[in-house]
């Protein structure tokens, strides 16, 4: 008798499935987590490490660095080598224009302290440091200018003002050669303070754009494939911060320092031509030992 039980299984089930077609995987479920298999979902084809993108194992700075593009390396290497040497510019200044403002403030202090030129120049030979050339200068050129025939440089009013005119003439001069000095480097503080953001970001759409190429690539928006490409992007915007920020600060500190170095100059300056006109109001420019102090001057420079 044949079995006419309604719930028993084919033995052969494929002609029930002709003509059926599987559902299509639901694109707000697909891909996730948990969904069971043979479910009727259907994962994305590439997915994780599936997709054979070059994912860094190490997230730190240096294996983003390793991780990166050739450009974005480059990038990085620079704004790196501008930052070493931003370093190294501000330790030098500070020590340069330290020294400076401190040996420039002692020499103006013993200018105002002296009576005459003889023998502010003698209390000068303790000091040190080139800013006493400018009392050498003065020196140098009041015996171009005396008169052989006088021990004294006791001249006429109008020859007096020519004398000091070229005093000042020379002094501003060395002014300006000591301003000069102080401010090397200070261009490159500048410069890395302007460009450095500019360089970092340069770096960042470039490896973005690499970022991108890599999705369309791989076909998948996985935030595991997507995001080391986008860090090791911004890690050059990053280093572009750490080169420009402290530039700009030592850019700021120097440039003070240097107009206050100038600012102590001219006071030198002053304090020198007000010694000089004293010294020939009183008639007591005594060219002879003026001499000798320049020479002791220069001897001890």
């Amino acid at each position: 008798m044949p079995d006419r039980n309604p719930t028993a299984a084919p033995s052969d089930p494929s002609p029930y499935f002709q003509g059926f077609t599987p559902a299509r995987p639901d694109p707000l479920t697909s891909g996730f987590p948990g969904v069971a298999p043979g479910s009727g979902l259907a994962l994305p084809p590439e997915t994780g490490a599936g997709t054979g993108a070059a994912m860094p194992v190490d997230l730190s700075p240096v294996g983003m660095f390793m991780g990166a593009d050739l450009v974005v390396q480059s990038v990085m290497l620079l704004l790196l080598a501008a930052s070493v040497v931003t370093w190294t510019i501000g330790l030098l200044k500070a020590l340069q224009l330290g020294l400076a403002l401190r040996r420039s403030r002692r020499l103006l202090g013993v200018l105002t302290d002296a009576d005459s030129l003889t023998g502010a120049t003698r209390a000068s030979l303790a000091l040190g440091g080139p800013e006493r050339s400018l009392l050498a200068l003065s020196l140098d050129e009041i015996g171009r200018s005396a008169t052989p025939a006088l021990p004294h440089l006791i001249r006429p009013l109008d020859s007096q003002k020519g004398l000091l005119e070229r005093l000042s003439s020379v002094l501003e001069r060395m002014e300006s050669a000591a301003g000069r000095k102080a401010s090397l480097g200070m261009g490159f503080l500048a410069t890395v303070g302007a460009t450095s953001p500019f360089i970092g970001l340069f770096g960042t759409v470039w490896g973005i754009m690499n970022s991108f190429i890599g999705i369309s690539r791989a076909q998948t928006t996985n935030l595991a494939v997507v995001a080391p490409g986008i860090a090791e992007a911004l890690l050059a915007t990053a280093l572009g911060l750490v080169a420009a920020i402290p530039a700009v600060i030592l850019y700021n500190l120097f440039s003070r320092g240097a107009t206050g170095y100038g600012a102590t100059l001219r006071d030198v300056s002053s304090a020198i031509l007000r010694l000089v006109s004293r010294d020939l109001d009183r008639g007591a420019l005594d060219t002879a030992a003026l001499e000798d102090a320049r020479t002791a001057l220069l001897r001890r420079d």
